[in-house]
């Protein structure tokens, strides 16, 4: 394994009733606390009452931060930024899923820094100086896994980048994940977050180094553990086991854990971003469309990686079938778990337009640890294999 080094500062306080539990006495050292939060589900579906009432019984006083969108923007950062010194918050409590959780991220660190934040520590990476804003989650959504890490992905609107960092202040302080909170996230959204799990451990998966190593045994078992759980999880939305097993899936893909001693390719990460940037698209399903295409275009370079997925993962038997033809089985299996779980399967569908797709290639970055170095080039003919079924 290469060298690392390891740290996480989130505490995690997992299962039913933990939010009742432990809420209160988390927040205890705090007074103003803001309380962010997307479009109103969670006002629909009780939670904000139930986190509300036990913030109030604490004799806190709550100042409201609704409205956070699917792709979180740098003008939404800086509003809750705005709002937190206007009212001198001294605690934001994130409710919700991953883009609530980023945009608060940034929106504390926005609170209390003096300069721009996006040119500062989003358009190129900076060293953080200043103390953000203490942030606590209550997790909703099972996908991002932002609740233990510092990385916020973020939509500068005028710019037309969408982009994310990880930064160890920007850590949580606590997590409350609370699976029951997630029965009521509509089918799409769970496989859409779902697929996005999947997605951030396959891209550290199919990254260098190859060789015996501890992380690569971790992430076949939380493949195989998330393809499993999403599917109980569509049969029976309220199936605890697997809606607690997907939440934790989500958390030990993205707590940096699985990343030690990898390169990690964020390629299809950095494409789909920058389609979000563009169409707005749902980030998950940007995912589903892109990954088996993409793969199709670098598993030679990492042949024996796909190979091992194929057999590891989908239990896919070498028989009668070269290093290539498992490769590619394993791929095809992937592509027929998405159409399994009803995900797009074409950029059409996400609402792109053909005629975006060279601006958007384009725009994108290039990942170092992928097993192919792509071109832009390529990545417009990746953009043109997906933007519709072939006949």
């Amino acid at each position: 394994m290469n060298n690392f080094i390891f740290q996480n500062a989130t505490k995690v306080y997992f299962g039913k009733g933990c939010v009742k539990e432990y809420l209160a006495c988390l927040t205890k050292p705090f007074q103003t606390i803001m309380l962010a939060y997307g479009g109103g589900s969670v006002k629909r579906n009780g939670i904000y009452s139930e986190v509300a009432g036990i913030l109030r019984e604490a004799g806190k006083i709550i100042v409201d931060f609704p409205g956070i969108m699917a792709n979180p923007t740098y003008a939404k950062v800086q509003e809750g930024a705005r709002l937190a010194r206007e009212t001198q918050a001294d605690m934001i409590l994130a409710v919700g899923g991953g883009s609530v959780m980023d945009c608060c991220k940034a929106a504390a660190l926005a609170a209390r820094y003096q300069g721009d934040v996006w040119e500062d520590f989003w358009a190129h990476p900076g060293v953080i100086d200043v103390e953000p804003l203490p942030l606590g989650v209550v997790v909703t959504v099972a996908g991002t896994g932002s609740e233990c890490n510092g990385g916020a992905v973020i939509t500068h609107e005028e710019k037309k980048i969408k982009t994310g960092r990880d930064y160890p202040k920007l850590n949580p302080r606590f997590a409350l994940m609370d699976p029951t909170y997630t029965y009521s996230v509509p089918v799409r959204q769970m496989v859409s977050g779902g697929f996005d799990i999947l997605s951030h451990i396959m891209e550290t998966y199919f990254s260098g180094p190859d060789d015996d190593n501890v992380s690569d045994d971790i992430m076949e078992a939380l493949m195989k553990s998330v393809i499993r759980n999403l599917r109980a999880a569509v049969w029976d939305q309220e199936d605890y086991t697997a809606r607690s097993n997907l939440m934790w899936d989500s958390t030990m893909a993205e707590n940096r854990l699985i990343k030690l001693g990898k390169k990690c390719d964020f390629q299809c990460h950095n494409m789909e971003h920058q389609l979000g940037a563009y169409t707005d698209c749902n980030h998950g399903c940007g995912l589903a469309v892109l990954h088996p295409v993409y793969y199709r275009h670098i598993y030679r370079e990492g042949l024996p990686k796909f190979v091992r997925f194929a057999e590891n993962v989908w239990g896919i038997s070498r028989e009668g079938k070269s290093d290539e033809e498992l490769a590619l089985a394993g791929i095809d299996a992937l592509a027929a778990f998405i159409r399994e779980m009803g995900l797009p399967t074409t950029l059409k569908e996400l609402g792109a337009s053909r005629d975006q797709l060279k601006e958007i290639a384009s725009s994108c970055g290039i990942s170092a640890g992928s097993y192919k170095k792509l071109t832009h080039k390529e990545i417009l003919e990746i953009f043109q294999e997906c933007y519709e079924e072939k006949e």
